[in-house]
């Protein structure tokens, strides 16, 4: 008889991730990995998208890599959502998205390491991803969960400074529906105080409705 003793690492982390409620239901923890670089807040990032997740009543948590975090470094930052307590504090090495900050980092780090083919991809540029070099890369994936995002130009347009992590947070929640904007603009504007959070949350704002239109886009290419 086989046990859970016996079963690889790979399977009993699957069983950790995917639980059944007592109603028989199968509940999935959407695990969030963001890279960037040192002073673009990577992991202020992480921790406004764990306050948005609870303050709509789910759990949270969020935390950095270990390394270092000298400016320009490449930085890697980690969150998770999920209906039911959170036990596990491992990094993500199945995201169920991955954000990225600095599209520098493409060819440098490997950067969808553990994503599925059911995975979301953000990229901030305002580039397509086969003028980045991942044309052949995209088709292995659902082609409505990847999407480039100026979030840079958002921020400087909003904000007056190139940190683009509230506007890439605003489009993540239009990306995967994990959390709402109004969660999201509320947990930029509780970390950021006074005209710098409502900057941001407008930031964040843009970059919501820009990915909207984009994935509108795209389901109305899909159905030609």
């Amino acid at each position: 008889m086989v046990t859970i003793r016996d079963r690889p690492l790979v399977w009993l982390l699957a069983l950790v991730r995917r639980r059944r409620t007592s109603g028989g239901s199968v509940t999935n923890m959407f695990q969030v990995r963001i890279h960037g670089r040192g002073g673009q807040g990577v992991v202020t990032a992480a921790e406004i998208l764990s306050v948005a997740a609870f303050a709509e009543g789910r759990h949270a948590q969020a935390f950095p890599s270990f390394g270092s975090e000298r400016m320009g470094a490449p930085v890697v930052s980690y969150c998770r959502i999920d209906d039911r307590e959170i036990r596990t504090r491992e990094p993500v090495m199945q995201p169920d998205a991955v954000i990225i900050q600095d599209v520098t980092l493409l060819h440098q780090v490997d950067l969808f390491s553990g994503l599925s083919a059911e995975g979301y991809v953000l990229v901030n540029t305002s580039r397509r991803f086969d003028e980045l070099g991942l044309g052949d890369f995209v088709n292995q994936f659902h082609r409505d969960r990847l999407v480039t995002c100026p979030a840079t130009e958002l921020a400087l347009e909003h904000f007056g400074r190139p940190l683009p992590n509230a506007a890439l947070l605003g489009g993540f929640a239009a990306l995967t529906k994990q959390v709402t904007l109004g969660a999201i603009t509320t947990a930029v504007r509780d970390r950021f105080t006074g005209v710098v959070g409502e900057r941001n949350a407008a930031a964040a704002a843009a970059a919501f409705e820009f990915v909207t239109l984009q994935e509108e886009e795209l389901a109305r290419a899909s159905s030609d």
